[in-house]
């Protein structure tokens, strides 16, 4: 090799990537890039970049696992390339997907959990839209037997998330959403019956609300549906929104009711990679039994190398979540999973206390009779110089992502702010997060910036 061969490589191994001439530029952001460039240039740029993000394990805001095992990133390293859709190139990973749709069938009891039917899903809203689906199918299947229209479908539920809103805008199906009233801010029985009838394809009781993280009553919903049915031989079925619950509920609260134990319930959806612990990506959806899902939803596919039947809104998606879910169900079990959330449990609830001590924080929900978090609003009479909307910017300042936001139609005036404590947030750093609210309270006190809405008149509040 000549010397000035040897001197060139000699460079190029001693190049600092930031002393490049390929960092000497902005990353493209609307142009497709001509030229190729080192491979350690470009992760580093796009490694830097990310650090401007929000550290996901400070993220208070999202239901979503931000911490797993060593073993479950080694899983999804390995299986990075595998697409769920091709069940005949990836038989075993396919097996494994139907294993978690009988484990779960089974935990949330259904009647005969080895022969039910279910499938994964990119996450809740998915599996949520599919339990949807089967709703109307069978609703319109009702119909055209007795001989009635099928022409306007409407769904009961209670404040629920988009992604109702979605399927019902996408479906054509009028959404008929409880509102919040006063201190009433999720579903009761009675808000539900007054709003059934003969087109109503079913009621949507969430187990864990979104804006509150309440329980809503599934079975005294249920109770109040067969009660319904009595009196005018409407049967309407319930399609459950566990997304949160549904990994949550049968591990502390194995005596509630809210699962297949109810018959009136007909499916349940939930997200894996929420408190089912699993990296994002994976949710999951399963019937009573088999008869609920209309076999005309499902398609058959024979291109991949087999016929293989399918019943998703996505088609290619990776496999690696639902062989991490699995991984979990394996190595936790139901006393695994009872530990792990007692713990955010108890958390939840000391952080709850400790907040309500601070003087101006009323607790509206304190990690009881729901999921493993809590919410809070301003007392009515705080003397404060500050909206939660100025104290949620405050904490951002230390990595803290703790959002405000405001009530869904007829309480917008109520404004409140919630934690959620998931899996890897410790007691260590929930006093952290208190330490720094304290902080932040005494620097209200002598930085004012703006008032709340409902203050009337200019005050101080002692934060010691």
């Amino acid at each position: 090799m000549a010397l000035h061969e040897k001197n060139s490589i000699k460079n190029e191994l001693l190049n600092d990537a930031y002393a490049t001439k390929e960092m000497e530029n902005v990353l493209p952001k609307y142009k497709f890039p001509q030229d190729e460039e080192p491979a350690n240039v470009i992760y580093d740029a796009i490694h830097d970049e990310l650090l401007l993000d929000g550290n996901s394990r400070q993220n208070l805001a999202t239901f979503c696992t931000t911490w797993m095992e060593p073993e479950v990133r080694q899983l999804m390293a390995e299986t990075v390339d595998k697409n769920m859709i091709d069940k005949d190139e990836y038989p075993q990973t396919a097996e494994m997907e139907s294993r978690c749709v009988h484990m779960l069938a089974d935990l949330w009891n259904a009647p005969d959990a080895a022969n039910t039917i279910g499938t994964s899903t990119t996450g809740s809203s998915e599996a949520a839209m599919l339990g949807g689906m089967a709703l109307k199918w069978k609703w319109r299947q009702r119909q055209k037997a007795n001989g009635k229209p099928t022409d306007k479908p409407n769904l009961v539920t209670g404040p629920v998330q988009i992604c109702w809103h979605k399927f019902c805008r996408y479906w054509d199906i009028e959404i008929r959403e409880i509102p919040m009233e006063g201190d009433r801010l999720i579903m009761t029985p009675e808000e539900v019956i007054k709003r059934c009838d003969e087109n109503t394809i079913g009621v949507v009781p969430t187990l864990g609300v979104t804006f509150t993280c309440q329980y809503e009553p599934v079975q005294a919903v249920s109770e109040a549906l067969d009660t319904y049915e009595k009196e005018t031989g409407l049967n309407i079925p319930i399609h459950v929104d566990a997304a949160s619950g549904g990994f949550l509920a049968p591990f502390i609260e194995p005596e509630l009711l809210w699962d297949f134990r109810l018959s009136r319930v007909k499916s349940i959806n939930a997200s894996g990679h929420k408190f089912g612990l699993s990296p994002l990506g994976v949710g999951w959806v399963v019937w009573r039994d088999v008869e609920e899902l209309p076999e005309d939803l499902i398609f058959s596919v024979n291109y991949l190398g087999g016929n293989m039947p399918t019943f998703a809104l996505n088609f290619s998606r990776p496999g690696g979540e639902i062989i991490a879910q699995y991984y979990n169900i394996l190595r936790l079990g139901k006393e695994g999973y009872r530990k792990i959330h007692e713990a955010c449990y108890k958390t939840a609830q000391y952080l709850a206390k400790e907040i309500e001590k601070m003087g101006p924080f009323e607790i509206i929900y304190g990690g009881k009779g729901g999921i493993p978090a809590l919410s809070w609003k301003l007392k009515d009479d705080a003397k404060v110089h500050f909206t939660l909307y100025d104290f949620s910017d405050r904490l951002r300042m230390r990595g803290w992502l703790v959002p405000a936001y405001s009530m869904p139609k007829n309480r917008t005036d109520l404004v409140i702010q919630r934690v959620l404590v998931k899996h890897g947030f410790s007691y260590d750093m929930g006093n952290l997060l208190l330490e720094d609210m304290k902080r932040i309270l005494k620097y209200f006190d002598s930085h004012p910036v703006s008032v709340p809405l409902s203050e009337k008149e200019a005050g101080s509040f002692n934060h010691s």
